[in-house]
C-alpha cells in the first residue's frame, strides 16, 4: 500500500511542480526584465561615456542578442536561471518557516549569484555560456534538492505561500476597517470651538428668563403653520451647522421673510439652540425649535426604531460590546442611528397642519433660491430628489440585500438610487401613501439586520419606492466630504451642495478647496464665535 501511494504521488507531484514552475516562471521573467532594463536605464542616464557608447553600438547590440527573447527562449540558460531564481526564493520562505537559516542563507547567496550573472549578460549584449551556467545551476539545483530532501515539496510551498497570501489579505482588510473606524470617529468627535460655543450659549438659555419667555411665545406663532409661506425642517445637534443651513437659505433667498425654519435638536443642545436662534438676526424669517425629548408619541409602540433600541440584542448591534446601560437609549448619538436622523421618516406627524416642506440636513450649504422647489410638479409622488445612479455604486443592489426573497421579490436591483440631504416633500401625497407605516414595516423586518445595514437611506430607498420624483441634478450636488474632485463648474451651479462624508467643514480633516464655501456663512463676528475660536 505504501509503495501503491508513492507511485501515486510521484505524478501528482509532478503535474504540481510543472504547473508552478510554469506560473512562477512566467512572472519571474517578466519582472527580471523590466529590472534590467530599469538597471540599464539608470546606468546610461548616469555616466556619460556610456550614453556616448550607447549612442555608437545601440545598433550592433540590437543584433547581437535580444534579452527578452533569450529570456523567454525554452531551451536559454537565461531561462533556467530565472526559473530556478523563483523556486529557490519560495524555498527561502519555507527554509525561515522551518527555522533552518542556514539553507536560507545558502540559497539567497545563490540567487545573488544568479541574478548578477543575468544583469552581466544583458549589460554586455551576450547570452550565458555553458561554462557560466553550469556551476550556478548545478550548485542552486543541490540545494533545491537539499530543501526538498527536508520536506519543503510543492504541495507544502502551495500551502505556506497560500497561507502568507491569506494573512496579508487580512491584515490589509483590518487596516482598511480600522482607517475608516478613526476616520468616523474623527468625523463624530466635537471640536472643541463647537463645544465651547454650545456651553456659552447653554448659560445664556438657563440665566435668562427673556429668551425663554421669548421662545414660549414664538411657539405659537400662526407663521408656523400657514401654507402660504415657505417651509423647511432641520435635524440636528450641530448649532454653527444648523446656522449655516439658515443663513445660506435666507442669504439667497428673494424673500427670506416668507421662510420658516423648523428644528429640532435634543435636550442637550435644546437651549444652545433656541439662544442662538433667538439673539441673532435671520433677515425676518421665522425660526422655531422643538425638543425631540417632547415628543411622547415617539415611544417603543408606536416606532420600530425605539423599540428596537429598547432591545439587548438590538443595542449590542448599534453600540457595540461597551455601553453605558444607565444613558436613556434616545440620547445616544452612535455611528449610523439617531433619533434625529430618523426623525425625517416622521415628518407629517411633526407637523401635521403642512402641506409642503423641504428637507435639509445639517451639512448642505444652500447657493441659490428655493422657493421655486414649492411650486414644482411632483406627478402626485410624495418625494421630490436628485438620483445618484449615473454611477453603478448607487444603484439598489448596493444598498440592500438581495439574496433575501422578501426584497428580492419586491424590487428591482437596478432601480437608482437617490439622495437624501434635499429633498422637497408633498406632505398631503405622503398622508395618502401612508410612507411612515411603509418605513415602520421594513424597519420591523429588518431587526436582525439582514436586509440593510445601518443607516437611514436603506430604509428610505424601500419606503418611498415607485413615490419618488427625479430632480434636475443642479438641485443638490453630493460629496463634498469625501471627494476632492468635483468640478467646480458643478458646484457654481448646485443650488445645494452637500458634505455628505467624514470630511466635514467644521472639522479639521474637512477639504481645504471645499471649505470656504461653507465657512463664509458663519458668523464669525459674533463675540461667542470669536472667543472659541481664539481659545
Amino acid at each position: 500500500m505504501r509503495r501503491r501511494a508513492a507511485e501515486y504521488r510521484r505524478p501528482v507531484r509532478r503535474r504540481l511542480s510543472c504547473w508552478i514552475w510554469a506560473l512562477l516562471g512566467l512572472f519571474s521573467i517578466a519582472g527580471l526584465v523590466l529590472f534590467i532594463v530599469q538597471h540599464n536605464h539608470h546606468e546610461d542616464r548616469s555616466n556619460p561615456l556610456a550614453l556616448e557608447k550607447s549612442a555608437r553600438t545601440e545598433q550592433v547590440e540590437r543584433k547581437v542578442l535580444n534579452f527578452t527573447k533569450e529570456i523567454l527562449s525554452a531551451t536559454s540558460f537565461s531561462r533556467q536561471l530565472a526559473e530556478q531564481i523563483i523556486l529557490a526564493k519560495a524555498y527561502v520562505i519555507i527554509a525561515k518557516e522551518h527555522n533552518n537559516l542556514r539553507l536560507a542563507w545558502e540559497l539567497s547567496k545563490k540567487i545573488r549569484s544568479c541574478q548578477l550573472l543575468l544583469s552581466k549578460a544583458a549589460m554586455r549584449g551576450e547570452p550565458i555560456t555553458l561554462d557560466e551556467a553550469e556551476p550556478i545551476i548545478s550548485s542552486l539545483s543541490s540545494l533545491i534538492f537539499t530543501a526538498q530532501d527536508a520536506h519543503y515539496d510543492i504541495a507544502t510551498t502551495i500551502m505556506t505561500m497560500k497561507s502568507h497570501i491569506q494573512a496579508l489579505e487580512e491584515r490589509a482588510n483590518a487596516a482598511t476597517v480600522q482607517s475608516a473606524l478613526f476616520g468616523q470617529l474623527l468625523a463624530e468627535s466635537l471640536p472643541k470651538s463647537l463645544h465651547c460655543l454650545k456651553v456659552k450659549l447653554s448659560v445664556d438659555w438657563v440665566r435668562s428668563k427673556h429668551i425663554q419667555d421669548l421662545a414660549s411665545e414664538r411657539r405659537n406663532s400662526p407663521r408656523l403653520v400657514d401654507n402660504n409661506l415657505y417651509h423647511f425642517c432641520i435635524f440636528s445637534d450641530n448649532v454653527p451647522a444648523t446656522s449655516v443651513v439658515v443663513n445660506s437659505t435666507i442669504t439667497n433667498a428673494d424673500h427670506p421673510k416668507q421662510m420658516v425654519f423648523h428644528i429640532v435638536t435634543n435636550g442637550v443642545t435644546y437651549g444652545a439652540m433656541q439662544a442662538w436662534f433667538l439673539n441673532n438676526d435671520f433677515k425676518g424669517s421665522t425660526i422655531e425649535v422643538q425638543n425631540i425629548e417632547e415628543f411622547s408619541w415617539l415611544n417603543a409602540s408606536y416606532a420600530p426604531i425605539v423599540k428596537q433600541l429598547l432591545n439587548a440584542d438590538s443595542r449590542a448591534i448599534y453600540f457595540g460590546e461597551y455601553q453605558d446601560l444607565r444613558v436613556e437609549p434616545k440620547l445616544r448619538n452612535p455611528r449610523y442611528l439617531s433619533l434625529l436622523n430618523h426623525l425625517r421618516f416622521y415628518i407629517p406627524e411633526i407637523y401635521p397642519q403642512l402641506e409642503k416642506i423641504v428637507f435639509l440636513d445639517d451639512d448642505v450649504v444652500v447657493q441659490k433660491d428655493l422657493t421655486p422647489l414649492f411650486s414644482l410638479d411632483l406627478h402626485g409622488n410624495v418625494n421630490g430628489a436628485v438620483e445618484t445612479c449615473l454611477e453603478a455604486f448607487h444603484r439598489y443592489y448596493k444598498y440592500l440585500n438581495f439574496s433575501n426573497p422578501i426584497i428580492s421579490s419586491k424590487f428591482d436591483p437596478q432601480a437608482c438610487g437617490w439622495a437624501f440631504g434635499m429633498n422637497a416633500f408633498d406632505l398631503i401625497a405622503w398622508r395618502k401613501a401612508n410612507v411612515t407605516a411603509r418605513y415602520h414595516y421594513w424597519q420591523e423586518q429588518n431587526a436582525d439586520q439582514t436586509l440593510w445595514k445601518l443607516g437611514t437611506l436603506p430604509p428610505a430607498l424601500l419606503a418611498f419606492y415607485g413615490l419618488t420624483e427625479p430632480l434636475d441634478r443642479r438641485w443638490h450636488v453630493l460629496g463634498l466630504g469625501y471627494d476632492m474632485n468635483i468640478d467646480n463648474r458643478l458646484i457654481e451651479s448646485a443650488a445645494v451642495i452637500h458634505f455628505n462624508g467624514n470630511m466635514k467643514p467644521w472639522l479639521k480633516l474637512a477639504i481645504s478647496r471645499y471649505k470656504p464655501i461653507w465657512d463664509r456663512y458663519v458668523n464669525h463676528s459674533h463675540p461667542y464665535v470669536q472667543d472659541c475660536e481664539t481659545s
